[in-house]
């Protein structure tokens, strides 16, 4: 590295040994690989045996002891492969400056010109003069001149290798500036990477690492991140992924698991392991705010943390995460690439990135993976926050309940995520399920309008649905006989009033007060069909096919107001009808689920 006592010259760029740093940069690989295979040992070996065969508070300290190593070395992987990619970026940065230096010198080389250490550019006499006709003297042409201006009299013609000497000279110049740039950026970088004395890795480091991450995410742009294919579809990104060396998948891992991680089509064990890498950084980053949002969404990133490290079975994979928003998760009960059948749930209004989802939500998830085991053992069941859910109460923004926008925007990022889905999966044909729950039914909707439905979706689930964008099952991609609804008797959502019907309601209470408010929505729908997105689901008219499902708790009883009804389609203690169909269905056994009466 250079200093300002020391600058950098041409020469020592000249002979900068690229491949050095290059060489170094793999021994930090090595490092951060060793890292991670005892972090891999710990959690899926050590722990796992601990938990299976010991019980005690013996046994409890020892696991507490092995997390924490775990965590030490999640940290030395992360921060080693940052060390990694710095370096390679450092030399990737420097050639490019080798190469515009030499491309200078040979130009020197051919003409004959001497290039001196401070950059001066020394040229021979030539061309010849106007009015004796000798060669014009040589010169030397140094950084910063401007060569070629005809004195005033215009009898002089200027010697032809003076501009050419200066434009060598400039090009020398830029690049050793540049060269001296990147050093000083680069050293700045990887003086930061370092560690804390001492055994542990308290969270406050987290927070560092977070900062150092995205120090070299920044500086290694032009060596990694412009080859991500974000707009490629999903195949196109397995196939790019599969093409990488371990090298350069391990680098961008290290660098970009929030990129990587969050990437549709990247296989499911590599967004696992990236997203868990960028969990501890994402709470690192946090931690180092004290914004309400900010607290919400630690809440929810340390209780899937904490169920993550708890060793769940089926296991976990952690196949999105991030702040954006109101946060993002995707988390999958079994592995979705291997699985035969793969169901993925979306959830509804009042759905963010907090303890409440990280709890409740994923243990509909859970729920449902355990409910599908009792038909088959190979399965993956996934709960889906990869879009903004519209908040109530919150402020105007609580209004997106009763619009499309964000279902549509949603439906957009969910089709993308079934097509990663359907491109990954090893088997020659896997059932895929789509579940839409509440606003999420919206969604999914929405997603089965881009063309050709949502990729790979066998069968379609709705319960809780306010209505989902169309009027009839048949225009969901997967055939009417394919597209299950479940609706409670007491929820509320699933008799929503129609947009249509709510306008005629108002005009005639305006008119007659509320029986004139009763008879134009009945004249506005007399089918008693239609719900605030479209046709009710669970209607005739809509033409799915309705499975039986707990009534549910009233809206209000003899203990005050209740929405329960609306939130216990998927509990097997609370309404084992409806869990077990939404299972059948997601094993692929939708020929042995009960049906009833459309409303």
């Amino acid at each position: 590295m250079t200093t300002a006592t020391s600058p950098l010259t041409w020469a020592q760029l000249r002979d900068l040994k690229c491949a050095e740093l290059e060489g170094a940069a793999d021994g930090w690989g090595r490092a951060s690989n060793r890292a991670d295979a005892g972090r891999d040992r710990i959690e899926k070996q050590l722990l796992h045996g601990l938990r299976e065969t010991q019980q005690g508070a013996a046994a409890d300290a020892a696991v507490a002891r092995l997390r924490q190593l775990g965590r030490n070395l999640q940290y030395v992987y992360t921060e080693c492969g940052l060390v990694r990619t710095a370096l390679n970026s450092l030399a990737h940065e420097m050639r490019a400056q080798q190469r515009a230096l030499r491309e200078a010198l040979d130009d020197a080389e051919t003409l004959r010109f001497t290039v001196h250490a401070d950059g001066s550019v020394t040229y021979p006499e030539a061309g010849e003069g106007l009015i004796d006709g000798k060669p014009l003297a040589g010169g030397t042409a140094s950084v910063g001149a401007m060569p070629g201006l005809l004195p005033p009299s215009g009898l002089v013609a200027p010697n032809p290798h003076t501009a050419k000497a200066q434009d060598i000279a400039d090009r020398v110049a830029k690049a050793v500036r540049t060269a001296a740039e990147i050093d000083w950026r680069f050293a700045r970088i990887l003086r930061k990477l370092r560690a804390e004395e001492g055994l542990k890795v308290p969270d406050r480091t987290w927070t560092d690492a977070a900062g150092d991450a995205a120090a070299v995410r920044d500086a290694a742009r032009g060596y990694l991140k412009s080859g991500i294919p974000y707009e490629s579809d999903p195949a196109a990104r397995r196939d790019w992924w599969a093409g990488l060396t371990d090298e350069q998948r391990e680098e961008y891992l290290a660098v970009y698991p929030d990129q990587i991680g969050n990437l549709d089509g990247i296989p499911a064990l590599v967004r696992d392991t990236a997203n868990r890498d960028n969990l501890q950084l994402l709470i690192g980053k946090l931690e180092g705010r004290d914004d309400a949002r900010a607290e919400t969404q630690l809440a929810g990133l340390r209780e899937i943390d904490r169920q993550l490290q708890a060793g769940r079975q089926p296991p976990m994979f952690l196949l999105g995460i991030g702040d954006e928003g109101n946060g993002r998760a995707i988390v999958s009960y079994g592995n979705p690439d291997t699985a035969r059948n793969v169901s993925a749930y979306v959830p509804g209004l009042n759905t963010s990135l907090d303890a409440d989802f990280a709890k409740n939500d994923l243990k509909r998830a859970w729920d449902t993976a355990k409910g599908v085991s009792k038909y088959d053992h190979s399965n993956a069941s996934i709960v889906w926050l990869g879009y903004d859910a519209p908040q109530s109460p919150d402020g105007f923004d609580s209004l997106d309940v009763m619009g499309d926008e964000r279902a549509l925007r949603g439906g957009s990022s969910f089709h993308q995520f079934m097509g990663g889905l359907s491109a990954t999966n090893e088997n020659a044909d896997p059932h895929m399920t789509a579940i839409g729950h509440s606003y999420g039914s919206r969604t999914v909707g929405a997603a089965t309008q881009h063309g050709g439905g949502i990729p790979g979706v066998d069968d379609i689930v709705f319960v809780g649905s306010p209505g989902v964008g169309v009027d009839r099952a048949e225009d969901l991609g997967v055939g009417k006989d394919h597209v299950f609804v479940g609706a409670a008797e007491n929820d509320v959502v699933t008799k929503l009033p129609s947009k249509r019907q709510t306008a005629a309601g108002l005009v005639g209470w305006a008119a007659a007060g509320p029986a004139g408010a009763y008879l134009l929505g009945e004249v506005a729908d007399q089918g008693d069909d239609d719900l605030w997105f479209g046709k009710d689901p669970a209607s005739g008219a809509f033409g799915a096919r309705r499975f039986p499902v707990n009534e549910g708790p009233r809206l209000v009883g003899g203990s005050g107001v209740s929405i329960d009804a609306h939130s216990q389609y998927f509990d097997p203690q609370r309404d084992a009808m409806s869990s077990d169909s939404i299972a059948l269905i997601a094993a692929g056994r939708a020929d042995k689920v009960k049906t009833e009466e459309s409303r």
